[in-house]
């Protein structure tokens, strides 16, 4: 009776399909995945132009609080500057959240593109990859968006007596749109730490030894990211970042010990000791 056999180390380095590709085969296919990449980003954009006006209001909530609090409304309000600004302003949030919305379809046609060619190791890290990085995005945004309206409104309190607060459409929304972005991207860096330690380039306790440095970036990084007088925002922003630090070390130092114990097994006594 034949018996299955398991695996070998080698078939997980191999490539996960043996079929070459000319040149002018690559670019064809190049060339069908980005028209499906672009397909998906067009059919986005036409639905995020319809809830442009929901968004819109979302990001300008914090006016509307100060405006509430102050009593007059005529002092703070959304102003646009040229006659097609409104128009010019909806196409950029389209844009945006376009990329968004189609970012499911384009994101698989970039890993359909290149994963012929990775191994199964490496199908198995980007996937794992991908699956922890995406969700701490969208958490970073989620925490910028969290943390604007206070911003907003502390920004808003040093204007003086008598004087009025009119955001020009298109600055307010790169302000909100950046702080997403940069927040968002701040979340994911733990994951590349872990990324450059699956890849040996990096052991677990090199990147525990700059815990400080860490520290020190991640607090300059809040600090940046809020304002000066918004000590609870900073220190939130700064301790999440911080908790994320020492989560990849951990997630490192353990990849270490299994990678330790693995290769104890497969190395001979002698090689290994």
């Amino acid at each position: 009776m034949a018996t299955a056999q398991a695996p070998r180390v080698d078939d997980f380095d191999a490539p996960r399909r043996e079929k070459r590709m000319s040149l002018g085969e690559h670019l064809v296919e190049f060339r069908k995945r980005l028209m499906y990449a672009a397909l998906a980003l067009v059919v986005g954009m036409v639905i995020a132009f319809f809830i442009t006006d929901w968004v819109i209001a979302l990001i300008t909530e914090p006016l509307r609080v100060i405006a509430e609090r102050d009593g007059d409304e005529a002092k703070v309000e959304l102003m646009f500057s040229t006659v097609t600004g409104a128009f010019d302003l909806r196409l950029r949030m389209s844009f945006a959240i376009g990329i968004l919305l189609s970012a499911p379809i384009w994101l698989w046609q970039v890993w359909a593109f290149i994963m012929p060619g990775l191994t199964r190791k490496e199908i198995k890290y980007t996937i794992a990859f991908v699956a922890a990085a995406v969700p701490l995005f969208f958490a970073g945004c989620w925490l910028g968006l969290v943390v604007m309206p206070h911003i907003v409104e502390l920004m808003a309190g040093f204007v003086p007596d008598g004087g009025a607060s009119f955001f020009e459409a298109s600055y307010y929304y790169d302000f909100v749109f950046k702080l997403l972005i940069v927040v968002g991207i701040s979340f994911v860096l733990p994951v590349f730490l872990v990324a450059l330690n699956v890849a040996g380039v990096m052991s677990g306790r090199a990147i525990l030894k700059g815990w400080r440095v860490a520290i020190l970036i991640a607090v300059i990084f809040s600090a940046l990211a809020t304002p000066a007088a918004d000590v609870v925002s900073m220190l939130m922003l700064s301790g999440i970042l911080t908790v994320l630090f020492f989560a990849a070390a951990g997630l490192s130092l353990i990849f270490d010990k299994r990678r330790a114990k693995r290769d104890a097994a497969i190395l001979p006594p002698e090689i290994a000791a």
